[in-house]
C-alpha cells in the first residue's frame, strides 16, 4: 500500500513542526484508499491562518477506521481535565458481576435459647405494649405520686419478700444470712409500721435488703438456668427461674392465707410490682432497648449474666456483669481535620529599586549686617 501526500513540504516550509493531512472515508477493501493531495501553497496559506487563530486546548484525534467496519465513528480523546471528567461522567457503569455472592449475617443462634424466634415476636410484642401503656403509666405513677407514697409501698413489696429469703438462706445452709434476713423483717414490721419505712438499713442496724428466692437454691445446688424464655408478663427469665417465681409467689398466701390469698391482693401487688419495677429500672431498660445494637440480644445477655452473678455471689465468686451501655453500637471517632498546608515559599521579591531622595541644597550663611 503506498501513501502519497505533500505534507512534508507544507510542515517544513511553515516552521510549526504539525503535520496536516486530508484523508477521504476509506471503504473495506484496502487497495481503495483514497488520498487528496494538497499543494503546498494551499497548505502554507491554511497554515499561515491557523497560527493567527487562538490555539485549542485539547487535541482531537480521530480514531482509525476498522477494516470491515464502515459505521465507527470516530472517537475523540481530551487531554484537558474538564474533558476527561466528561468523558468519566458519560461512560456506562460497570456491570454487576454475575459470580459475585451476597452474604447477610444473622445473629448466631444461642445454645440457651432454642426457643429464640418465638421469644423475638414475645420480645416484639412487649415491648410495644410497653411504649404505647406500660412507660406514660410508669411516667404517672413517678411523677403523679409523692415520693415518700411511692417509697413506702416499694418498701412494703420488698418486706413482704423477706420470709422468703429467710427460708432460702436457711435451704442454703447459711445461718449467719438467714438470722441477719429475720432481724430486718421483724425490725421493719415494727419500727418500719408494717414495712412502710426501711429502718433496718439505717444506724444502728446496718441490714441492707438481700434478695433470694427458691431459683437462686436450686442454682446454688447446680442446676443449670434452662431453656432461655421472654413471656408477656414476667418478661426475661428461664425455666429455673420461671418455676422458682412460682413458689415465691406462692409462698406468703399459702403460708399466711387471710387477705393474702384474695385475688384484690395478687392483682395489686402484681400491678404495683410491676411499676415499681418499670420505674427503678428505667434507666437500664432504655440503654437495653433502645440504646443497644441488638435490644433483644442484649436484653438476654445481661439477664443471663445478672442471674449468674447472684448466684455466684452465694458460693464467694464475684462475677462482674455487663454494663448496659456497653451493648450500645460504637460511635467512630470523628477524624481530627487535616492540617492545612503549609503556603508555599514564594520566591522572594525583588528589591525595588531605591532612589535616593533629594538632599536639600545646604542654606546661605546670612549675610552680613551692613553699616549704616
Amino acid at each position: 500500500m503506498k501513501l502519497v501526500s505533500e505534507w512534508h513540504l507544507a510542515g517544513r516550509s511553515s516552521g510549526r513542526g504539525q503535520p496536516l493531512m486530508i484523508l477521504a472515508p476509506t471503504n473495506a477493501r484496502q487497495d481503495c484508499i483514497l488520498i487528496v493531495p494538497v499543494s503546498a501553497t494551499v497548505l502554507l496559506l491554511a497554515n499561515a491562518s491557523f497560527a493567527s487563530e487562538t490555539p485549542n486546548p485539547s487535541v482531537e484525534a480521530a480514531a482509525p477506521q476498522v477494516p470491515g467496519d464502515d459505521a465507527t465513528a470516530p472517537v475523540v480523546i481530551s487531554t484537558t481535565a474538564q474533558g476527561a471528567t466528561a468523558q468519566a461522567s458519560a461512560a456506562p457503569p460497570p456491570k454487576a458481576d454475575p459470580n459475585a455472592i451476597t452474604v447477610e449475617a444473622k445473629r448466631r443462634p444461642s445454645p440457651t435459647d432454642p426457643f429464640e424466634n418465638i421469644n423475638e415476636k414475645s420480645y416484639e410484642v412487649v415491648q410495644g405494649v410497653d411504649k404505647a401503656f406500660v412507660a406514660p403509666v410508669a411516667s404517672v405513677y413517678r411523677d403523679g405520686l409523692p415520693g415518700p407514697l411511692r417509697d413506702g409501698l416499694h418498701n412494703v413489696l420488698y418486706n413482704l419478700d423477706e420470709p422468703v429469703a429467710f427460708v432460702n438462706f436457711v435451704l442454703q445452709l447459711k445461718p449467719h444470712s438467714a438470722l441477719k434476713t429475720l432481724g430486718r423483717f421483724m425490725i421493719n414490721s415494727t419500727l418500719g409500721i408494717g414495712g412502710l419505712f426501711d429502718v433496718a438499713k439505717r444506724k444502728p442496724f446496718h441490714l441492707p435488703y438481700r434478695h433470694n428466692g427458691f431459683a437462686n437454691t436450686m442454682g446454688y445446688y447446680g442446676i443449670g438456668p434452662g431453656p432461655y424464655a421472654f413471656l408477656p408478663i414476667v418478661g426475661p427469665t428461664t425455666l429455673r427461674d420461671g418455676i422458682g417465681l412460682f413458689f415465691d409467689r406462692a409462698f406468703i398466701p399459702t403460708l399466711v392465707r387471710g387477705p393474702f390469698k384474695h385475688p384484690a391482693y395478687s392483682i395489686g401487688a402484681s400491678v404495683v410490682r410491676s411499676l415499681d419495677y418499670r420505674v427503678e429500672f428505667d434507666d437500664t431498660l432504655r440503654k437495653l432497648n433502645i440504646e443497644a445494637k441488638d435490644p433483644y440480644a442484649a436484653t438476654r445477655t445481661y439477664y443471663l449474666a445478672m442471674r449468674q452473678a447472684e448466684i455466684d455471689a452465694l458460693h464467694g465468686k464475684i462475677t462482674p456483669v455487663p454494663d448496659p451501655s456497653s451493648f450500645a453500637p460504637k460511635t467512630p471517632a470523628v477524624p481530627a481535620p487535616a492540617p492545612a498546608p503549609a503556603p508555599e515559599a514564594s520566591a522572594p521579591a525583588a528589591p525595588a529599586a531605591t532612589v535616593p531622595a533629594p538632599t536639600e541644597a545646604p542654606a546661605a550663611p546670612p549675610a552680613a549686617p551692613t553699616q549704616p
